[in-house]
């Protein structure tokens, strides 16, 4: 297939539409069901880059979970704490894959953004990674081959209508890429920079301890910023990034986003949380959703007379300012990547907040000393990688 002709482009109005290759070779795709549309690709391409690279520099399966063009999340397959299993919503399912590990800390990171989301893998999908696909709201995946069990498992989703599409493993673009906007051609080189061990090997703190696990979530962390919208930053902790940042014009509020989705990740696990009374009866949206709203500012519009008892089988006490703080506290040994150079130290500061113990960023700003020292003040473990991740 040379060409593939879609609904519309990025919105309805936007006609006529298609995917093809300029040099008249074939697509390195094949739909197997449904009919994507053109931001499906946009993020299944940008995806499946991402957990490439995952695979390469980790030598672990890894998912993404994508939408508008940036990661909601991304992980690698490590196995899943009994905590992680219950806020993932996986505690009733039988013993999962390594890949199926990975979709389900990708998905369950931020799982409001997450909701519709386009899935990325870079193995081949199993059954396993399947039957966690078909229980969660989105709008397809892409994989480099799929099971015979794991495609009769995602024909039973949408009606047989499910994106599934399969790439080429083996495809490798062109070194030149282009794009037009406004009617001009631009042109650049493609974004082939490996994110590996001697990348992070300049650490500028006093404190030069990264233990591997660190460099690990470091590596995770610019590999996922390398495919996110600039500017940006990510939170990694225990292979899965926990916060996303993207498409800020300003630094500090890309940490601030980043933040408090990795906050928001961490008071899914407190015990306040964990022992909310919900009726058996909700659908996972809905308990997601009232979740969100418990542990936000907003928490009396879940608590008030005539809410809770949608969804609660008795009012939950309020999970007070003092309590989050105190269980805040607790959140160590975060991992933080940039996409560009931290420009003054409020970003560490607030970095400090979410348990970032570990940080990694390109350097060159006219206060890197000012950043350093907030660094060691903390006792910070800080890279500078000397390249930048811009990505649009």
């Amino acid at each position: 297939m040379k060409e593939l002709q879609l609904k519309y482009g990025c919105n309805p109005n936007q006609k006529p539409s298609r995917i093809y290759m300029e040099d008249g070779s074939e697509l390195p795709i094949r739909v197997i069901s449904g009919r994507p549309g053109y931001i499906n690709f946009m993020d299944a391409f940008n995806g499946y880059q991402l957990v490439r690279d995952l695979r390469k520099n980790t030598g672990l399966p890894a998912a993404a979970s994508f939408k508008h063009v940036s990661p909601a999340g991304a992980a690698v397959g490590l196995p899943l704490s009994d905590t992680l299993k219950k806020i993932y919503f996986v505690d009733d399912m039988p013993e999962l894959s390594p890949l199926a590990c990975a979709y389900v800390r990708a998905r369950g990171a931020d799982r409001m953004s997450s909701f519709g989301d386009f899935i990325s893998l870079s193995d081949v999908c199993d059954a396993s990674t399947a039957s966690v696909i078909k229980r969660e709201v989105s709008d397809g995946v892409i994989a480099p081959g799929y099971t015979d069990e794991a495609l009769e498992i995602l024909h039973q989703k949408k009606n047989g209508n499910y994106v599934v599409i399969q790439i080429d493993p083996d495809y490798v673009p062109a070194p030149l890429e282009r794009r037009q906007i406004f009617g001009v051609t631009f042109e650049q080189g493609r974004q082939e920079l490996d994110i590996n061990d001697e990348l992070l090997s300049n650490i500028v703190t006093k404190n030069k301890d990264l233990p591997e696990s660190a460099l690990r979530d470091l590596k995770i962390s610019l590999i996922t910023l390398k495919y996110t919208q600039s500017n940006s930053v990510c939170f990694v902790k225990d292979g899965q990034a926990i916060g996303v940042g993207a498409g800020q014009q300003s630094r500090v509020h890309c940490v601030l986003l980043a933040g408090q989705k990795a906050d928001n990740w961490w008071k899914r696990q407190s015990p306040q949380v964990l022992n909310l009374p919900f009726k058996d009866n909700i659908r996972r949206a809905d308990r997601d959703n009232a979740i969100d709203v418990y542990i936000g500012d907003e928490y009396m519009d879940v608590l008030r007379d005539g809410e809770w008892q949608k969804v609660f089988t008795e009012k939950p006490p309020v999970f007070t300012a003092e309590e989050k703080r105190a269980w805040l506290d607790k959140m160590e040994g975060v991992t933080l990547g940039s996409d560009a150079f931290f420009p003054f130290s409020d970003n560490i500061e607030r970095a400090k907040k979410s348990g970032v113990q570990y940080i990694a960023e390109p350097g060159g700003s006219i206060r890197d000393d000012a950043v350093i020292e907030c660094c060691d003040k903390y006792n910070m473990v800080m890279a500078f990688t000397g390249i930048r991740l811009f990505h649009h």
